[in-house]
C-alpha cells in the first residue's frame, strides 16, 4: 500500500501553499491512499492542522492518520521522554488534528536509550488505556533501534528508511517484524528524490530545503537527507539503476514498486509537493511486481556503489 508522507506540508522542503497542500491530500485520497503520516514538529504543527482542515472538507475520506511526538523535547535526551511530556505532546496533536483519539502515535526517532526504558512504554500503554491513542509505534534511525522496538510487546508499527539505497532492513528487521506481527512503515522511499531520476549535478535546492542545509547532518540525522548517500554518489547509482527500468515506467514508479514488493512492508509513505506527484505516487502500486532479475540488479548496484556509505552506519 502507498500512502502519503506529509513532512513537506509543514516545512523543510520549500514552501507549500495551503491551497496546494489541500490539493495534494485530495489527490492522494482520490487515488486510493488511506494512510497519512505527519508529526507535531512538521511546521510546528502546520502539517497536522492542514490534515485536520482537509478532513473537515472531506469527511468522506477514510484515512488513518499517524503522527509522531518527541522532537519537541528540549533538551532532546532520553530523560525528556516522561509521562508528563508524552501526555502533553499527545494532547497538542489531538488538538491540532481535531480528534479525541490519535489513530497512531509514533515516538519520533528518540534517543537510543529510550528503547530500553520501561517507563516510556508504560506511559504509552497508559495513553492507550485512556483512549488518547489507539495504538503506538516508533520511528527509528537504525536497524538496531528497530529490533529493540519490535521486541516491545505492544509496539504496533516501526517506521524505518527503506529504499533501493537502504537495503539493510531486509536482513533482520523485516523478518523480525513479520514474526512479531509488527507493521513496517517505509519512509524516504525515493531517497529524497534521488531515486526519481529527475536530478543531476546542476540541480539546486532552495535554502529552506533540507536537501541544501542537511547534507552532512547539520540539522538532524543525515540519513534523512538522500538516505545518507552522498549526492554525487546517489546520482551515479540512480543513472545505473535507470538502465533496468522497463520502457514506459518512470524511475520513481520503479523505485516505489521495489519497496512495495518487499515482504513485510505495510505501507510506503512518499512525499509530494504537487497534486500530480501525489496522484502518481499512489498509482505506482498498480505496477507489476519486479522480476527476480530486476531485484538482483538493484542489489548489485547497491553492493557496488552504495553499501560502503550506509550499510554499517544505520
Amino acid at each position: 500500500m502507498i500512502g502519503l508522507g506529509c513532512w513537506q506540508l509543514g516545512a523543510d522542503w520549500g514552501q507549500v501553499e495551503e491551497r496546494d497542500a489541500l490539493a495534494i491530500l485530495d489527490a492522494a485520497v482520490n487515488a486510493g491512499a488511506t494512510f497519512l503520516d505527519t508529526a507535531d514538529v512538521y511546521g510546528d504543527g502546520r502539517s497536522e492542522h492542514l490534515i485536520a482542515r482537509f478532513r473537515a472538507i472531506r469527511p468522506d475520506a477514510d484515512v488513518t492518520v499517524a503522527t509522531k511526538a518527541g522532537r519537541r523535547a528540549d533538551p532532546f535526551v532520553a530523560d525528556s521522554f516522561t509521562k508528563e511530556n508524552l501526555s502533553a505532546w499527545v494532547d497538542r496533536s489531538r488538538s491540532n488534528l481535531r480528534v479525541d483519539t490519535l489513530d497512531l502515535l509514533q515516538l519520533h526517532c528518540p534517543p537510543t536509550e529510550v528503547y530500553h526504558r520501561d517507563a516510556v512504554f508504560d506511559a504509552l500503554d497508559g495513553l492507550a488505556a485512556d483512549g488518547a491513542i489507539a495504538a503506538y509505534g516508533v520511528s527509528v534511525e537504525t536497524c538496531a533501534e528497530a529490533l529493540a522496538a519490535i521486541a516491545r510487546p505492544h509496539v504496533a508499527t516501526v517506521q524505518i528508511i527503506l529504499n533501493a539505497f537502504r537495503l539493510k532492513p531486509l536482513e533482520a528487521v523485516l523478518p523480525a517484524a513479520r514474526e512479531a506481527g509488527v507493521g513496517i512503515i517505509a519512509r524516504v522511499p525515493l531517497a529524497s528524490g534521488l531515486l526519481s531520476g529527475r536530478y543531476d549535478e546542476t540541480t539546486i535546492f532552495g535554502p529552506d530545503d533540507h536537501r541544501s542545509y542537511n547534507r552532512t547532518g547539520e540539522a538532524f540525522d543525515v540519513g534523512e537527507t538522500f538516505a545518507g548517500v552522498p549526492f554525487e554518489v546517489g546520482l551515479a547509482a540512480a543513472r545505473e539503476l535507470s538502465r533496468i527500468v522497463p520502457t514506459g515506467v518512470s524511475m520513481a514508479a520503479f523505485a516505489l514498486r521495489w519497496v512495495v514488493d518487499q515482504p513485510g512492508v505495510s505501507v510506503v509513505i512518499p512525499g509530494a509537493r504537487t497534486a500530480r506527484q501525489s496522484r502518481f505516487n499512489t498509482e505506482a502500486a498498480e505496477l507489476p511486481s519486479l522480476t527476480g532479475e530486476q531485484l538482483d540488479a538493484v542489489r548489485a548496484v547497491y553492493d557496488a556503489r552504495i553499501r560502503e556509505h550506509v550499510h554499517d552506519r544505520w
